[in-house]
């Protein structure tokens, strides 16, 4: 076994025994409910409360930074909108990047623990299609969204001029971070936005 794969089926098997761990600590007997005392002999009955209007979802401000649409490598339209309300990292990579090879891992791991809590969004670019399908498969990212943009629109727009560089924005949209990161310093950076 190469020694991507035994990271790859070791980060797997951890996320198993995490997920197991999660399920198992989750499951609870259901609680038997006692019917409510009645009122004393005498006293006034008591008035329901009247049911609570259906709560609509609160609307959150689009920033500028996440005004923007694409193209998913799948070929489905991405409006960054739907980011809203979130901090967010946007990941500029390229599918012949060794630097951005090394990175996937960390960003499939950081998916899976905060994607509760943070949009991850992978902006490709230097590579045709093909080359960027390969890569998200090669690598397991499916989960991640991933925008082909292969003109450099994206990568222009927030001043991109080298691959694996992060964006960074917080739950606001401001960016907090634009740049080169290692994994542990992306993970610092992950923890510190999802605090």
């Amino acid at each position: 076994m190469t020694g991507q794969r035994a990271v790859r089926v070791s980060g797997l098997v951890s996320a198993l025994a995490v997920t197991a761990f999660a399920a198992a600590a989750c499951s609870t007997a259901p609680v038997a409910s006692t019917p409510p005392a009645a009122p004393p002999s005498g006293a006034p009955a008591s008035v329901a409360p009247a049911a609570a209007p259906a709560s609509k979802k609160a609307t959150v401000a689009v920033p500028k930074a996440l005004t923007f649409t694409g193209t998913t490598l799948t070929g489905e339209r991405f409006d960054a909108a739907r980011m809203a309300g979130k901090p967010a990292i946007l990941w500029f990579w390229a599918p012949w990047c060794a630097t951005c090879a090394s990175e996937a891992q960390s960003l499939g791991d950081i998916q899976a623990e905060y994607g509760d809590r943070l949009n991850i969004l992978g902006i490709a670019g230097l590579g045709s299609a093909a080359e960027m399908d390969d890569f998200v498969a090669d690598f397991q990212l499916q989960a991640i969204p991933h925008l082909d943009d292969a003109p450099g629109k994206l990568w222009k727009r927030f001043g991109i001029v080298q691959q694996s560089w992060y964006v960074m924005l917080d739950a606001g949209g401001r960016e907090v971070y634009k740049g080169y990161l290692d994994d542990l310093q992306l993970t610092e950076r992950v923890q510190a936005l999802t605090a």
